[in-house]
């Protein structure tokens, strides 16, 4: 009865020593696919926010031309004042 109980222990103590190796892995397995779950909705929120990015870069760009030619046209516009008016004695 002795050498039953050992060997009824010994194979309780096996499968339990499987079965903590075996919940410590496959946790281990879902702590890794929550991480990697994790990264990939950080990338794709870094691409849309460098999406985002680049249309704003595109939209000041273009502002910064229109803001271009305006200055362009008030100094146009200032040259042909000053050499309309006939107060201004003196010329650029």
């Amino acid at each position: 009865m002795d050498d039953t109980l050992l060997i009824v222990l010994i194979v309780v103590a096996v499968l339990l020593v499987g079965a903590a190796i075996y919940w410590f892995t496959t946790g281990r397995e879902r702590q890794l696919e929550a991480r990697r779950e994790e990264a990939q909705e950080h990338r794709e929120e870094a691409s849309a926010a460098a999406q985002r990015a680049a249309e704003a870069d595109l939209v000041a760009r273009r502002h910064a031309e229109e803001a271009e030619r305006e200055r362009d046209r008030a100094i146009e516009l200032e040259d042909k004042a000053l050499d309309r008016d006939p107060d201004i004695t003196t010329r650029r």
